[in-house]
């Protein structure tokens, strides 16, 4: 049951943008543009650029204004976990992952948790990226309590794979 209380959000609420510092913007341009499929919105020169998707004004920034020729923060350390990109359905997610596997990036993970078909990845300054796509609501799994219950299950990728355009 969701909080009703005065702090609780709007159920339509959603997270607008992600802005992140990289080290070459040249180099995260290629990856957010060139294989995940974001177009540039506005470009400040060789310092920032805001991509977007479908007209968006920006869903990710990328800025090098603290962080040129930078180096990522290491392991064990607090800082972004992944950025997770929702794709609008299975054919969409099917046809970026064909582009990040021709582009030779590696996977660090794929996952089926009920609600969502997942796959996780990293850009070139090392931040985490879940690509992924909810199913919908009246298909995620629920316990006899009506509680969502998300799992961890394997995602088979070449079945994915064969569904992209």
């Amino acid at each position: 049951m969701p909080d009703t209380g005065s702090t609780a959000l709007p159920p339509n609420t959603m997270i607008g943008h992600v802005h992140l510092k990289v080290a070459d913007l040249d180099r995260a341009l290629a990856f957010y543009r060139d294989v995940l499929g974001f177009e540039v919105q506005q470009r400040y020169g060789d310092q920032a650029v805001f991509l977007g998707a479908g007209g968006y004004h920006h869903h990710i920034a990328l800025n090098t204004w603290e962080s040129l020729g930078g180096h990522p923060a290491p392991r064990g350390h607090t800082g972004l976990y992944h950025t997770a990109i929702l794709l609008p359905d299975r054919a969409s997610l099917a046809a970026v992952l064909k582009r990040v596997l021709a582009a030779g990036i590696a996977l660090d993970g794929a996952a089926d948790h009920g609600v969502s078909e997942a796959i996780y990845l990293r850009d070139p300054d090392d931040n985490g990226v879940e690509l992924y796509r909810d199913r919908p609501r009246d298909e995620w799994p629920r316990d006899a309590k009506g509680a969502l219950k998300m799992g961890n299950m394997r995602l088979d990728l070449q079945a994915l794979l064969a569904e992209a355009p």
